[in-house]
């Protein structure tokens, strides 16, 4: 008999950025069934309990799928990004011209050098880098 070791499951992306309330709306609006998390009575009091009267200054924004996906986790931290992302996401579709432009129109923008075809290099408002791949 073999004893199964229980493994980790990806459960959050976490994202340092300055602005958490509009670069979670972006990634919402950006993926597929996914939402900023909704502000309920509790939330609203928790933020109250800071400091913080409007959501749009939580200093760390939920965005989650309905489904068992991994959640986002946008959090402020002081420090501006320095470089390259050490870590990126890449999003898959099947028409890779229309993504980018909606993605552009969201407020991303598309990297010039684009070494690999049906790949585009993009940025996210913030400047995080990620990958848009084609079919």
């Amino acid at each position: 008999m073999v004893d199964t070791v229980p493994m980790a499951r990806l459960a959050d992306i976490v994202i340092d950025c300055a602005h958490p309330a509009p670069l979670a709306r972006f990634w919402a609006a950006t993926l597929d069934g996914y939402a900023v998390a909704p502000y309920d009575d509790e939330e609203l009091e928790r933020l109250r309990s800071i400091g913080i009267n409007d959501p749009e200054d939580d200093p760390s924004v939920l965005v989650a799928a309905a489904s068992d996906r991994p959640r986002l986790w946008f959090q402020r931290v002081p420090e501006p990004k320095q470089s390259k992302n050490r870590v990126h996401l890449d999003l898959r579709t099947d028409d890779l011209d229309r993504e980018v432009a909606r993605l552009t129109t969201l407020g991303a923008a598309a990297l010039s050098d684009q070494p690999i075809a049906e790949l585009v290099v993009m940025r996210d408002p913030e400047g995080n880098e990620f990958c848009v791949l084609g079919p």
